[in-house]
Formats: C-alpha cells, sequence, structure tokens
C-alpha cells in the first residue's frame, strides 16, 4: 500500500467504521487511479452494502482533495469490497460469511463444500463436517449460490 495515502485515508475508513483492505495506484495516461477495498461487517453484520461504500467514497475522496494527496494531477477514485472469490483467510471473514456454501482445501485432506454455521477465533462450525481450526484449512472461498441465502438465526 503507498504509505502517504494510506495515512491520509485509514483514518477516514477507521472513523466510517470499516477496514482498509488494500490500498493501490496505478498510472492510467496523465491521471492516476486509486483504488481502496473496504470491508467491515456493515449494518447486515454480513459485510458491506452500496450505500456504506458509496458514504466511505464520498469521504476518502474530500479528504483526498482536502491533503492534496495526489498533487495537481487528476485521479480517479475506485472503492469497492472484496469480491465473492477472496479467500477466507480471517476469523471474521468466516464470520461474516455465516449462512453461505464455501469451499474447504484443508491442510491434508480432499476439498469439500460445507455450509458455514457459526464461527469464532479459532475455528468455523460447519453444518455437516461440524467444527474445523482455522490450523486445518488451508484455503476456503465462499461459493455463488443463485438463491436467497437461509435467514440466519440470532
Amino acid at each position: 500500500m503507498p504509505t502517504a495515502l494510506q495515512d491520509i485515508v485509514a483514518p477516514v475508513v477507521a472513523g466510517l467504521g470499516l477496514e482498509l483492505d488494500n490500498l493501490t495506484t496505478i498510472r492510467a495516461g496523465s491521471r492516476t487511479v486509486v483504488r481502496i477495498t473496504l470491508d467491515g461487517d456493515g449494518v447486515s453484520g454480513h459485510g458491506l452494502n452500496v450505500d456504506e461504500i458509496a458514504d466511505a467514497a464520498a469521504a476518502i475522496s474530500r479528504r483526498l482533495d482536502e491533503a492534496d494527496a495526489v498533487g495537481d494531477q487528476a485521479y480517479i477514485l475506485e472503492v469497492g469490497s472484496p469480491g465473492v472469490d477472496r479467500p477466507l483467510s480471517q476469523p471474521q471473514h468466516w464470520r461474516r460469511n455465516v449462512g453461505r456454501l464455501v469451499k474447504i482445501t484443508p491442510v491434508s485432506g480432499d476439498g469439500f463444500v460445507d455450509r458455514v454455521v457459526g464461527s469464532d477465533a479459532a475455528g468455523v462450525t460447519l453444518e455437516t463436517t461440524g467444527y474445523l481450526p482455522y490450523s486445518d484449512v488451508r484455503r476456503g472461498v465462499v461459493q455463488v449460490e443463485l438463491k436467497p441465502m437461509p435467514e440466519a438465526e440470532d
């Protein structure tokens, strides 16, 4: 992550109760593209929604303009959330995906697909497999389902 921009953006993001997942810059002709990926629980507890991302983009844009972060050159700001293909690598990633199907590649054995029903700091609880410590998971990725998620019980 570009440190100077991160130092400007991170407090704005944290002030909104979000997490700065990634920040990159690339040159696009005479402009700089600033790509920011945000994460967080969101109002649903299962990740950010479009309105939260739009509010964050507006706040980040104002702060970048105030700080003159990219100098006199024009820039394009792209703000989004991680895609479903991002590996579940942190406990909060698993928690935000309770109710979803995930493809799990274990440290040993064959991969499988199961539904996340719970998680804690040490592992994930799956519908058919039961409790699986994160240390036994090499990779976990959400599987796209073309039907509504089942309602999670509180």
